[in-house]
């Protein structure tokens, strides 16, 4: 998403509202959010929000961010942009399902209880389907077995509740894909070998793709502002290099830069010291405002659009829905290769950055298949 950023000071009432409205921007298709719901329980203490941003393919499908906002209005703001992206996600994924992203606000270890979730649960219920769950940052596979313990509408549960188990396996599979076209494109050769990388996060999604970069012989740099992630990648690959920080990674001898933390990895501060030619992550929003992709761009790095490469994990729990089979939502998330390589192609011909080229195919889809909804079926349905 080219024009979703984080904000460096908490959002305005009013801007809050324009951007539930989408009166910031007008014209594109993704534009505006359809619904937005403040949810509280004071008996739990949930405090939460479910934004939905379009359902024009589908039910809107994203995860339940847990996390200790400054303030309601930030976290309301993050459920917009998340939510947002959600839509563009799903629509380059070919997934029949709108964006819709939910958050609770709170630190998830010092407030989250079954009686929490649970209430979080009967929320989502109330929607009748319009938006279906799954886990995110500050969310595991448990949390969703007790939420779908109130709601029919959860996706990412274990298998032993009939789900997909963690959806970090494909996310990461899925940017690994994305890297690999990336590297097509970038020098002619998908593989990594011989190639630095260097991975910022190494947390759910990041020590996955560890493993497959190194299976596929680079050299990994990694950091993380947790001990423990750190110490469980260095257990299993002996050979990854631990750097300081996220300041000395970006600054070391890269090819490729992957960040897999939180969004706005992308900024005024970042983009200029950047040694790598190749950047694609898993973080979700990493372009910290507009403009950050033709920086990019100016600079000769390669950017693999965020919601592109990391859509595995969304393409996993969609495949639950219909009763989950693990072979065919990996060949789905294998596509993710095509697909970068066809964002590519466009953002050559276009003479536009990959994010923009990305924008305009997701939302190409959005227009021409949602306008299907307009079709009257015999049964009185406007689709299936």
């Amino acid at each position: 998403m080219t024009d979703v950023h984080t904000e460096s000071a908490p959002p305005t009432r009013a801007g809050v509202l324009s951007r539930i409205f989408g009166t910031e921007s007008e014209g594109a298709p993704g534009d505006g959010h359809e619904q937005i719901v403040l949810c509280h329980d004071r008996h739990s203490g949930l405090k939460a929000v479910i934004a939905i941003h379009s359902t024009a393919l589908g039910p809107a499908l994203g995860g339940t961010r847990f996390y200790p906002y400054a303030s309601e209005e930030e976290a309301v703001q993050d459920a917009l942009n998340l939510s947002r992206g959600m839509s563009y996600k799903n629509a380059l994924a070919g997934l029949d399902h709108g964006g819709g992203k939910a958050v609770i606000i709170g630190d998830p270890a010092e407030v989250k209880t079954e009686a929490l979730l649970r209430a979080y649960g009967r929320f989502v219920q109330s929607l009748r389907g319009r938006y279906i769950t799954a886990c995110d940052v500050g969310t595991y596979v448990a949390d969703m077995d007790v939420i779908a313990r109130e709601c029919d509408w959860v996706t990412g549960r274990s298998p032993e509740h009939g789900g997909a188990g963690d959806s970090s396996v494909l996310t990461a599979y899925g940017v690994f894909q994305g890297m690999r076209a990336s590297a097509q494109h970038r020098w002619g050769s998908p593989s990594l070998t011989g190639r630095r990388v260097g991975v910022a996060g190494v947390g759910k999604v990041g020590h996955h793709l560890v493993r497959h970069l190194v299976e596929d012989g680079a050299t990994v740099l990694v950091t993380d502002i947790d001990q423990a992630s750190l110490a469980r990648v260095r257990a299993e690959h002996p050979q990854v290099h631990v750097v300081a920080d996220v300041e000395a990674l970006i600054r070391a001898d890269l090819d490729v830069y992957a960040p897999c933390a939180l969004g706005g990895a992308l900024n005024d501060a970042s983009v200029p010291v950047l040694t790598a030619s190749v950047v694609c992550g898993a973080a979700n929003n990493q372009l910290a405002h507009p403009g950050v992709e033709k920086d990019l761009a100016d600079r000769g790095i390669l950017y693999a659009p965020d919601y592109v490469v990391n859509a595995g994990g969304v393409i996993q729990v969609a495949d639950e829905i219909d009763g989950f089979s693990f072979e065919r939502a990996r060949t789905k998330a294998a596509r993710i290769y095509d697909t970068t390589l066809e964002i590519f192609a466009l953002a050559t011909s276009d003479g536009v950055p990959p994010a923009v080229a990305a924008d305009r195919l997701a939302e190409r889809r959005m227009s021409e298949v949602g306008r299907l909804r307009t079709i009257l079926l015999p049964d009185g349905r406007t689709r299936r």
